[in-house]
């Protein structure tokens, strides 16, 4: 968790990402003017990717931090370790990207424990600072530190909502799908597959996002497509190709899985 990857930090190996809209624009605003950014958008749309995409772009390490339920506030400053009979302290990947000036990624940041968001309040104002209360230190963030979170707004209920509090510190950006005509050229560049295979698959995705609110919790993601399309550019039959990587990962229930074959089968002439 929070290791960065020295990759991104070449520019001229910049992770492949489709713009929407104004979104690189305005993330490059805010880089320059030191404003934290919250991403609001369902799952597989591309958040995590545009972040890469951006850090390669500005030449800045990326830690990336996927939250979950038991994620501390030491998980991500840091905390005294031993080792070699002696104690020393560990940076989290919190305060490493505030030392290195890099961009800190806190990925579905709602799902951590609530006195995680706590020590992100100095650094989402103009304060920027990261109090270290076990060592007492105070870093300060360096213009080139960036704070980045994002969380699925349709997957949360009240009790995993950000709280208003937090929420306005943050200048947002709302992903969604891709228009049609660009996720075919999404799944196409993502997995090398032929243009008939992803408009169909799309077009596939269309018809189950449908469903969405009925019998699915979630959509069926542009990720999902690609994996979709991966196996199939690599000889995997369609339809067992899309009941792997679209079918099953959306649903447990039998009923609502063989509903979603049919609309597979149909979609690829079965």
């Amino acid at each position: 968790m929070g290791t960065p990857n020295p990759a991104l930090r070449a520019l001229d190996e910049v992770p492949f990402y489709q713009p929407q809209g104004n979104e690189i624009e305005l993330f490059q605003h805010a880089y320059r003017n030191r404003l934290p950014l919250l991403i609001k958008g369902p799952t597989g749309c591309g958040k995590t990717r545009f972040v890469a995409h951006m850090a390669a772009r500005l030449g800045r390490p990326l830690y990336t931090v996927a939250c979950h339920d038991d994620l501390s506030a030491a998980d991500l400053v840091g905390r005294h370790l031993i080792g070699d009979g002696a104690t020393y302290w560990s940076d989290g990947p919190l305060a490493r990207a505030v030392r290195e000036g890099g961009i800190c990624y806190l990925d579905e940041v709602v799902e951590a424990r609530k006195d995680t968001t706590v020590v992100l309040h100095p650094l989402s104002d103009d304060r920027r600072i990261l109090p270290v209360e076990r060592t007492g230190e105070v870093l300060r963030a360096p213009p080139e530190f960036m704070l980045v979170v994002s969380y699925n707004p349709g997957y949360q209920n009240f009790l995993k909502g950000m709280k208003p509090s937090t929420r306005q510190r943050f200048v947002s950006l709302r992903f969604d799908f891709p228009p049609p005509e660009r996720e075919r050229q999404i799944v196409a560049a993502e997995s090398g597959t032929d243009p008939m295979t992803a408009k169909r698959l799309v077009s596939l995705a269309g018809a189950l996002r449908a469903l969405k609110e009925h019998d699915l919790e979630e959509a069926a993601s542009t990720r999902l497509l690609v994996y979709a399309a991966t196996l199939i550019q690599s000889g995997c039959d369609p339809v067992e190709a899309c009941r792997a990587a679209m079918v099953e990962p959306l649903t447990d229930d039998p009923e609502t899985a063989e509903a979603l074959l049919e609309i597979v089968r149909a979609s690829f002439g079965r």
